[in-house]
C-alpha cells in the first residue's frame, strides 16, 4: 500500500521541514521518501511516494491540504465545471516521471518499483464532493440525473489517469496500482455501471503488456469478480473477505494482494508470523503479494512492520 513511510521517524524528520505537496512534487524528496521503508526493512519493492490527487490538480482543480485532509475546488457538478477541466498529457506529470527515473537509477534491478494512481470513480468523487467524504452522493446523483455529463467526466478522468500511469511506466515503473477507495460505497449494480467501465478504459488505454496492473477496491467482497473483469493482473483486497474465499471466486491465474489488518503490526512477533504463514500456505499456487489490506497509519510501530517483513521472508525461503 502507498506511503508506508508515514510511520517512520526518518519520514517525519523530512516532513517537519516540507509541506506534503512540496514533497510529492519535488522529485528528489519524493524519491528519498520512497526509499526509506526499503532501506529500513528490505522489502521486495519500493512504492512511489505520490498522491492520487495528482491527476485532479493536473486537470485544473485547486488542491489544498488542511488538517482534516485535502480540500478541492471549484467542484465539478455541471457542464460548466466539466468544460473548465484540462486534458493533461504526459508532460503534465513530468515531476512524477522524474522521481521514477531517480528511483530506477538507485534501485537498478535489485528491487521492483511500483507506481500508482487513483481510479476514475474515486477521483471523480473528490472532484464532485470536494474532499474526504463519507458519502459520494453528489457524484451518484450526477450519474442518475445527467448520465451524459457523468460519462463525459469519468471518461476524461480515465484518460488522464492512463496518461499518468503511462508516464510512470515509460520512466521505469515495473508495475502500477490503481486505487479505487470510494467505489467501496457502490453496490454490485452501481459498481458495474459507474466504476468498472472507466477503470477498464484505463487498463485498455495503457496497453502495456508485461507490466502488471494491480487494482485495489475497498470493501472488495461485494465487487470482487467485477474488479477482476477490469483486466487488472492482480486484485488487492481488504479485510472484507478471507483470502481463501477471494481465490475461490477469482478466475484462475488472477493474482491477489492483501489483506492483513494494519493493526496486526502491533501484535507480538510470533502472532504476526503465525498469520503470515497461514495466509501464504492458503494461497500456494496463486500469485500472491503479501501486503496489508489498508494503508499503514502514522502510529504503526516500525518494529511490527519489521517482524511482518521478516515473517514473509522466512515463509518464502
Amino acid at each position: 500500500m502507498r506511503q508506508a513511510g508515514r510511520y517512520l521517524p526518518e519520514y517525519r524528520e523530512i516532513r517537519s521541514g516540507h509541506g506534503f505537496w512540496e514533497m510529492m512534487t519535488t522529485p528528489d524528496l519524493a524519491a528519498e521518501v520512497t526509499m526509506q521503508p526499503l532501506r529500513r526493512f528490505g522489502m521486495d519493492a519500493a512504492i512511489l511516494f505520490s498522491d492520487i490527487l495528482t491527476v485532479v490538480a493536473a486537470m485544473g482543480l485547486e488542491v489544498r491540504y488542511e488538517t482534516g485532509g485535502p480540500v478541492l475546488g471549484p467542484l465539478v457538478r455541471d457542464a460548466a465545471g466539466l468544460e473548465r477541466l484540462k486534458a493533461p498529457g504526459r508532460a503534465a506529470f513530468g515531476f512524477v516521471a522524474e522521481a521514477v527515473r531517480l528511483l530506477r537509477a538507485e534501485l537498478r534491478d535489485a528491487h521492483a518499483l511500483i507506481g500508482f494512481a487513483g481510479a476514475p470513480f474515486t477521483l471523480a468523487a473528490y472532484m464532485a464532493c470536494g474532499g474526504p467524504s463519507k458519502s459520494t452522493f453528489a457524484l451518484k446523483a450526477m450519474a442518475h440525473r445527467e448520465p451524459a455529463l457523468y460519462d463525459a467526466l469519468l471518461t476524461r478522468v480515465a484518460d488522464a489517469v492512463a496518461e499518468l500511469l503511462a508516464a510512470q511506466i515509460e520512466a521505469g515503473a515495473d508495475a502500477v496500482q490503481i486505487f479505487d477507495t470510494w467505489s467501496g460505497q457502490l453496490g454490485p449494480d452501481d459498481f458495474a455501471a459507474l466504476a468498472l467501465p472507466y477503470t477498464r478504459r484505463v487498463v485498455e488505454r495503457l496497453g502495456a503488456p508485461g507490466v502488471p496492473i494491480l487494482l485495489y477496491v475497498r470493501n472488495a467482497a461485494g465487487n470482487l469478480e467485477q474488479a477482476a473483469a477490469s483486466g487488472a493482473t492482480v486484485v488487492a483486497v481488504d479485510g472484507s473477505l478471507r483470502l481463501a474465499e477471494a481465490r475461490a471466486r477469482l478466475p484462475k491465474g488472477t493474482g491477489l494482494q492483501g489483506n492483513f489488518d494494519p493493526a496486526l503490526m502491533t501484535a507480538p512477533p510470533e502472532r504476526i508470523r503465525r498469520d503470515v504463514v497461514a495466509a501464504v500456505d492458503a494461497l500456494r499456487g496463486t500469485p500472491y503479494v503479501v501486503n496489508v489490506g489498508e494503508g499503514l497509519t502514522p502510529d504503526t510501530p516500525p518494529e511490527g512492520v519489521a517482524a511482518f517483513v521478516e515473517a514473509v521472508k522466512e515463509t518464502a525461503r
